[in-house]
């Protein structure tokens, strides 16, 4: 018994100790001012002052990633831009430092440099949102929330993509054992989960019912669309529940979606902190260098990929032919392609061709050495099979580029001989267990997910820039999708790995 009090004396002793330098640091800081720091660019990071200009010099636009002040709970409602000053406006001592009173945290206005390159070949096209910088989301000594009062919630929107699972248990664990938040919800069906939770229960989340999910695909959230009609009847309802802190986990859509009730909180004045963490297995969304789950549906990709060379290596002037996901961008199929190394030809959304000019490469391939493989993204040549239709949600109904491409390609060779050997793996590169080093990336995304909401954010998402986590406002995620560049460096090794002619390259 004397022991354990003797440890709970030494744990007081050192709360206190760090309460009392936590507050003597504040003191200094008001008594100081906050002095502008020299700007440092080691690892594309740097250190600007508090009063947000461009690095021009210029006063920054309202839509630069680093305008977080609109985005903050502590300032969200006045007219002024511009970085927030954490450590004026968050007032409560992060547990980690009382329980790792070593821990390195961030210093609240490190910025991660948008636009790292002297002498950019590619100045004009890179994005202005980014030329101030992104603040950088991760772990601050101060904090907005009193994690005592944190209710949090998580929810998974749109299809499936591999991660998600990693995704709720790393936010999961992070609340519970870092914060010591034990009250989260997991939502059901996405935003209809949000909306009637009557109809579809949330599940309350434990480090124990959360412990092995990553082991498996999918999510056992139930992911769903749709369901933002009315953000009011949302907010009511996490209203009602008592959660102040919401997780948005999708694509462009969901954190669109996310935006709205963003504004209807802001409206309303409900103090909800908002933060999404991106997800798209097309790796299309804008700004970040790219999505949890992308690097896990690559991989599924290139095992199918050699499953349709083994096919075409297998017989005379074989064609294997493999649709890939991607609607309105290549980036699965080009870097399964990459990967691979076993690629003739891609095909993209973002590059335009003709049949004429494939059926050509396909002959001068086979003349060459006799077999040939295709990776076809499901958004290209829609000039071939456009359906005029859409959806229920208003997206553009997409005809079987890959059917038509297995279909042209055997009528051409009927002739000659040849066959074309067509795979369409759909949705299985979608549905696969998440790779380590994928898990590892969801670990990252999520924890500092919980660090940004934690200090204060809401109306923002998580994701790299220069493989640093930085924050972002939900608004400019969901502005537009990112698309392959035809003069990037990514898509020029790709058209040189597959030996693809200039015709097919888009580079003509």
């Amino acid at each position: 018994f004397g022991s354990s009090c003797c440890a709970l004396s030494q744990t007081a002793t050192v709360e206190v100790m760090a309460r009392c330098i936590f507050h003597s640091a504040q003191w200094w800081r008001h008594q100081a001012g906050f002095a502008a720091l020299a700007a440092g660019t080691a690892c594309g990071v740097a250190m600007r002052p508090s009063k947000l200009t461009a690095a021009d010099g210029k006063q920054l636009d309202e839509r630069s990633a680093a305008n977080l002040r609109p985005y903050h709970l502590s300032t969200w409602q006045e007219p002024q831009g511009g970085l927030v000053k954490e450590r004026q406006v968050n007032k409560y001592l992060n547990p980690i430092a009382i329980a790792w009173p070593d821990f390195n945290f961030l210093n609240p206005d490190e910025l991660v440099m948008g636009h790292i390159i002297l002498n950019d070949s590619k100045q004009a096209s890179r994005p202005k949102e980014l030329a101030a910088g992104c603040v950088r989301g991760n772990a601050c000594r101060e904090i907005f929330f009193n994690p005592d009062e944190v209710r949090a919630a998580i929810v998974t929107c749109g299809g499936l993509c591999p991660g998600l699972n990693s995704i709720i248990r790393e936010i999961t664990n992070c609340l519970w054992h870092q914060y010591g938040v034990k009250a989260i919800l997991g939502m059901q069906y996405g935003y209809n989960g949000c909306k009637d939770p009557d109809q579809f229960p949330p599940i309350q989340l434990t480090v124990e019912n959360v412990r092995d999910i990553h082991m498996k695909g999918g999510s056992i959230l139930k992911a769903g669309r749709g369901g933002m009609e009315d953000p009011e009847k949302i907010l009511d309802q996490l209203q009602k529940q008592g959660v102040n802190m919401l997780f948005t986990v999708g694509g462009d859509g969901t954190q669109a979606a996310a935006n709205k009730l963003f504004q209807a909180a802001k409206k309303r004045g409900m103090p909800l902190s908002i933060v999404g963490v991106p997800k798209s297995i097309d790796n299309d969304i804008v700004f970040f260098d790219k999505t949890f789950g992308f690097d896990s549906a690559v991989a599924a990709a290139s095992e199918v990929i050699r499953n349709g060379w083994v096919e075409a290596t297998s017989c005379s002037k074989g064609v294997g032919i493999v649709k890939l996901m991607g609607r309105d961008a290549g980036f699965v199929a080009m870097h399964a392609a990459l990967a691979s190394t076993i690629v003739d030809l891609v095909m993209i959304p973002e590059v335009e061709v003709e049949m004429a000019e494939v059926l050509k490469h396909v002959d001068q391939t086979l003349a060459r050495k006799d077999f040939m493989v295709i990776a076809v993204a499901e958004g290209a040549g829609q000039k071939f099979v456009a359906t005029g239709k859409t959806d229920s949600t208003g997206h553009t109904v997409y005809g079987d580029i890959g059917t038509y491409l297995k279909d042209s390609v055997n009528s051409h060779l009927k002739v000659s001989g040849g066959r074309s050997f067509y795979i369409d793996p759909s949705y299985i590169i979608r549905s696969v267990v998440i790779r380590p080093n994928d898990h590892i990336y969801c670990s990252r995304l999520a924890r500092d997910a919980v660090h940004t909401a934690m200090r204060g954010y809401t109306g923002v998402c998580v994701g790299p820039i220069h493989n640093i986590i930085v924050v972002m406002p939900s608004n400019l995620i969901a502005s537009r999708k990112k698309r392959i560049s035809i003069h990037s460096s990514a898509w020029q090794s790709c058209v040189q790995s597959c030996n693809m002619p200039k015709s097919l390259s888009g580079l003509h």
